[in-house]
């Protein structure tokens, strides 16, 4: 349980946030804490319905449970193949500005490009996120701190930011909503 207790806290920072609600993407967002443990989808904490906005006031569908996120959870899953210290991931909408500040504060931060994905993948349902996830890793040599695609047909633009625990990935979050001006 010390997931969702981790991500409450996050959940409380976002939604006091004055800045975060700009980086809040179309499909909205959502924020994940795997278990130590971690091996299936159920292992890793989520906002159920996730985190949307209303003007300028953010807010969470529901509390935080396990299960809640299959995106993310496939995520952060993958991540922690090649870095078990990375238990959280958060998404938040694409914009070059994010990206140029975060490599400004020294953030390490790949990409993949969903329209270069294989055929075999696109076809194969829960499969585009590992693979993105391999490709962003591969490019770099290592687990970056942001990963980022500029969609596809049909899919939206957006960046990962990857953390130890949910807080961390909230403050990451907060200081780009703060500091960047999109």
């Amino acid at each position: 349980m010390l997931e969702i207790e981790n991500l409450k806290k996050a959940l409380e920072m976002i939604t006091s946030s004055r800045g975060f609600y700009r980086l809040i993407p179309e499909v909205r967002t959502n924020i994940v804490m795997a278990k130590e443990n971690a091996r299936t989808i159920n292992d890793v904490a989520g906002i159920p319905g996730r985190i949307t906005v209303h003007k300028k006031e953010v807010f969470a569908c529901r509390e935080p449970e396990y299960g809640a996120s299959s995106h993310l959870a496939r995520l952060i899953l993958e991540i922690r193949k090649h870095d078990p210290t990375r238990r959280s991931a958060i998404n938040i909408r694409y914009d070059k500005a994010i990206i140029e500040f975060c490599e400004m504060i020294g953030l390490k931060v790949s990409y993949y490009d969903r329209r270069k994905e294989p055929r075999e993948i696109k076809g194969k349902e829960g499969a585009t996120i590992p693979w993105g996830v391999k490709v962003a890793i591969r490019r770099i040599g290592e687990v970056p701190d942001v990963i980022y695609h500029k969609g596809d047909w049909g899919k939206e633009p957006m960046i990962v930011l990857l953390a130890s625990d949910a807080i961390e990935a909230a403050r990451m979050a907060i200081k780009i909503g703060e500091e960047v001006r999109i």
